[in-house]
């Protein structure tokens, strides 16, 4: 019978954590305490520390160490491996702790697949949760007081998230009824129109899945790529690789675009967005920055015009990632503009730049019948670039049948 695993450091965490599977089996949920303390400590938890070290790739030795830090990350992977190993075993999975409890139990948390229930209460959740969430659907609670045994505030807080994860496990989600294969889209505020026009269009045959290009949007559709949730890939937004590359704050990491070389999954791609890498408030941006083509898009978010040096690098970027795909590809380039803000008398129209993105990708991408760029009279946004869009995805998809 499946349960909730309950996740955290008996030897510092026992009370609070023996608390929070009380509370979900009032609920009539079943749950396991599981123990990832690493201290040695005597555990009276349903799954020990040693059972957990066992299944790290080097052995339980390797989790064995002086140092609190080493071992913390040595359990970590341990845990994973665990959860892994018994995933069929997991209705759920709750956690409590603080940085370095968060920091254990996340990374387990991140291989269970999207849609099974997932509660991390922690010190650090009013914080930047990104390097803790990444890609899944973690829901993650303010401790509000330190997790550091049950007072008034503590019991509210713990109680709160284990009857939220029991009740995420007593009432599942009914499955959907469609059985339209699902599609990965990449959108940003400067791409709606787009990518609003092709949800339309395909809705009546597939089931689009829109993610936004933050960074985690599109490593979390790299995800359910690999998990081979996703026909095909409509990757209109590819900003992302400019923050990576410039030091935006919505950078998906070196590893964007290598779920698609991976899996050969049908793919039609483009470069919106890229004229812009993208900061905080407009007193975020580093000053190195201050005299850059700057656009306040709201109090929240500042972009900043990609140079011409700049979208060579990003060309480069593009067509090495590319040049790794061997499944049908299609390479849009829109010769108009490659965002609403980079049409003719917008802020960010810089023809210059786009024509070196251009050019670069033409160099560097190796074509192939099942590999083509193709380049578009139309502004990313425009009727004309949907329609090629939409015949190239035609195309790909004949290709993979």
């Amino acid at each position: 019978m499946s349960a909730v695993y309950v996740v955290g450091t008996g030897d510092t965490k026992a009370t609070e954590l023996e608390y929070i599977k009380a509370v979900i089996e009032s609920r009539g949920v079943e749950a396991k305490f599981i123990d990832v303390g690493t201290s040695g400590h005597e555990s009276m938890a349903d799954v020990s520390p040693e059972t957990v070290a066992a299944h790290h790739p080097d052995g339980a030795s390797a989790v064995r160490s002086d140092d609190r830090g080493t071992a913390v990350e040595a359990m970590a992977i341990a845990l994973e491996a665990y959860v892994t190993a018994n995933i069929e075993d997991v209705a759920g999975m709750i956690g409590a702790g603080g940085s370095g409890g968060t920091s254990l139990v996340a990374p387990a948390m991140r291989s269970l697949p999207i849609g099974v229930p997932k509660v991390i209460v922690s010190t650090v959740a009013s914080s930047n949760v990104a390097p803790y969430v990444g890609p899944a659907d973690i829901a993650m609670m303010y401790s509000v007081t330190d997790v550091a045994g049950l007072n008034r505030i503590s019991r509210e807080v713990l109680g709160n998230a284990a009857n939220a994860i029991a009740g995420m496990v007593a009432h599942p989600i009914p499955t959907s009824e469609t059985d339209l294969p699902a599609i990965g889209l990449t959108m940003f505020g400067v791409t709606t129109p787009l990518v609003t026009s092709l949800v339309e269009q395909l809705s009546d045959r597939y089931d689009p899945l829109v993610f936004h290009a933050t960074g985690t949007g599109g490593q979390s559709m790299e995800k359910l790529v690999d998990s081979g949730m996703l026909r095909a890939v409509l990757d209109m937004t590819t900003t992302e690789v400019a923050d990576h590359l410039v030091g935006g704050v919505f950078s998906a990491g070196p590893g964007r675009m290598d779920a698609i070389a991976r899996t050969r999954v049908p793919y039609v791609g483009s470069v919106g967005a890229v004229d812009m890498v993208n900061f905080g408030a407009l007193d975020t941006v580093p000053p190195r920055f201050a005299e850059r083509n700057l656009h306040v898009h709201n109090p929240q978010v500042t972009l900043m015009r990609t140079t011409l040096e700049e979208n060579v690098a990003i060309g480069e970027f593009l067509a090495q990632k590319l040049n790794a795909c061997d499944g049908p590809v299609r390479f849009l380039l829109p010769e108009g503009g490659v965002s609403l803000i980079d049409a003719e008398d917008q802020p960010f129209h810089d023809p210059e730049a786009d024509d070196a993105l251009f050019a670069t990708l033409e160099e560097r991408v190796i074509q192939t019948p099942d590999r083509v760029l193709i380049r578009v009279p139309h502004n990313i946004n425009d009727e004309g670039f949907v329609h090629a869009t939409l015949s190239c995805f035609r195309e790909v998809m004949e290709g993979a049948s």
